[in-house]
């Protein structure tokens, strides 16, 4: 096996950080429900993608830090790694902000990982995380790394023209298809990767 896994909402859980820094911002009411994804729709129902995209830039740069790893994560990427298993972080975020202070969201993505004991060697190794600038560099790695299984909680990055055929489709949310599996915690996505070992 050589697994493959996301960054953003997938090893690191962004539940209430996009809430708490859009508050702190005043760009939303402190009565809109604390998710990233109602955040999103607030902003954007009122007209302000810019700001969407600044409090993006926000969160995903020093916001970060308050940012946590999904439980069972990190147990998850140990256990694997212990059996032998290659693992790799595959990630696509821009390099700086598209809007907003010119924060470099590669190095708040490492220094996450490094503080969150995700580079401790018995997970991972820093050698081991791609950080790509597009989705189809994403892809494109993907398939270089020879991954036989990749997590996401994108669908659309399993369905992109690039990806490469052939590999376990895993997606951490709520979107069921055809072509992955769906899981709604990294315990029962564990309990499949060992059935996959096995």
């Amino acid at each position: 096996m050589i697994l493959g896994v996301d960054l953003d909402n997938t090893l690191c859980c962004y539940d209430g950080v996009f809430y708490a820094a859009a508050v702190a911002s005043g760009l939303i009411s402190p009565q809109t429900p604390p998710d990233k994804r109602a955040v999103r729709e607030a902003l954007l129902a009122a007209d302000r993608e810019e700001d969407w995209t600044r409090l993006q830039g926000e969160v995903y740069g020093p916001g970060m830090a308050q940012a946590k790893p999904f439980p069972g994560a990190k147990d998850c990427l140990a256990a694997l790694t212990a059996q032998g298993v290659s693992v790799h972080v595959v990630s696509h975020r821009t390099r700086h902000p598209h809007r907003g202070p010119q924060y470099d969201l590669h190095a708040a993505a490492l220094r996450w990982l490094e503080v969150n004991g995700f580079f401790d060697p018995a997970v991972l190794s820093r050698e081991a995380v791609f950080l790509e600038t597009s989705a189809a560099d994403k892809v494109a790695r993907i398939a270089a790394l020879g991954c036989s299984h990749f997590i996401d909680d994108l669908p659309r990055i399993f369905t992109h023209p690039g990806f490469p055929q052939g590999v376990v489709r895993i997606l951490l949310g709520e979107v069921a298809g055809d072509d992955w599996r769906r899981f709604s915690s990294w315990w029962d996505m564990a309990l499949f990767l060992q059935g996959e070992l096995s």
